[in-house]
């Protein structure tokens, strides 16, 4: 299993956070961090002259990143001198960069937002790690409510085991309540008769969700974990869900005609508005 932890880094507060968020997990797990500063100014250069003025020299960027990276780590070490803490640079296109680093990863964990030179980016790079990467990504966002649950919102597609799993071992850790969410979103119509039309769950509807859930009681028998299938929409439930929460766990798509191409329009959803930390975890992990 990768033990490494990488931290999309550029010295703004959204950044810091994701910093801290990933030390406190790296204490508790005991993996190494490194802290990566993506800039895509060499690479954006030759457009960019034609547009605006050209960019600070290489040396003058190098030097403020490299000066950004050792402050940030040097800060690390003296509040957790145990962690192996690393910082390094990469001269690409951020979502691009990300992505093939967490081939090699165990968490990808990135700020809410940034001010770096492509900050105007960024919500479709997070969006575009979040979908490709090939390990969860942590979007920290809002403030944790300490010992309040871990909430997983699950589906029924691929990644929902994947997800289940994820969050259980997240709630172990931190001695805390495992919440599952699973709901079906209502619709309107006189059809047949089908829980998104009647408002109610039956037994055979929430059968594989049950199975699910047993096999972590199963797993994690010390594990407090509760329960809740019901008709609502996703978002909204688990955007609530998140107002009282330390960490909410998604998938990184649900199950729609373009599931290989995009986030789920949920993920999306709950990176933007969760008053929380976001994983996005994927079923190949």
């Amino acid at each position: 299993m990768q033990r490494e932890i990488i931290v999309g880094y550029d010295g703004s507060p959204h950044s810091q956070a994701a910093l801290l968020w990933a030390l406190d997990e790296a204490a508790r797990t005991g993996s190494s961090v490194e802290l990566v500063y993506v800039d895509a100014s060499p690479v954006l250069a030759p457009a960019a002259r034609l547009i605006q003025a050209p960019p600070p020299p290489d040396s003058y960027r190098t030097e403020v990143v490299n000066g950004t990276l050792e402050r940030a780590v040097a800060t690390a070490k003296k509040t957790q001198p145990l962690i192996d803490i690393t910082a390094r640079t990469v001269w690409a296109h951020p979502a691009t960069a990300l992505i093939d680093l967490s081939r090699k990863a165990r968490l990808i964990v990135l700020g809410g937002s940034g001010h770096s030179a492509v900050a105007g980016l960024l919500g479709s790079v997070s969006t575009a790690v979040s979908a490709h990467a090939h390990c969860p990504v942590v979007i920290v966002r809002g403030e944790p409510v300490a010992d309040a649950p871990v909430v997983a919102g699950i589906d029924g597609s691929a990644s929902a085991a994947a997800v289940l799993t994820f969050a259980a071992e997240q709630a172990y850790a931190r001695k805390a309540t495992l919440r599952v969410i699973r709901t079906w979103p209502p619709v309107t119509g006189l059809w047949e008769e089908t829980p998104m039309v009647t408002g109610m769950v039956t037994d055979q509807e929430r059968a594989p969700f049950d199975a699910l859930v047993t096999t972590i009681r199963t797993t994690f028998p010390d594990l407090t974990v509760e329960t809740e299938a019901a008709v609502a929409h996703p978002a909204e439930a688990l955007t609530g869900a998140g107002d009282h929460a330390q960490l909410l766990v998604v998938g990184s798509r649900g199950h729609g005609a373009v599931s290989g191409l995009l986030l789920g329009s949920v993920s999306q959803h709950l990176l933007r508005h969760s008053a929380c930390p976001v994983v996005v975890v994927h079923p190949r992990t």
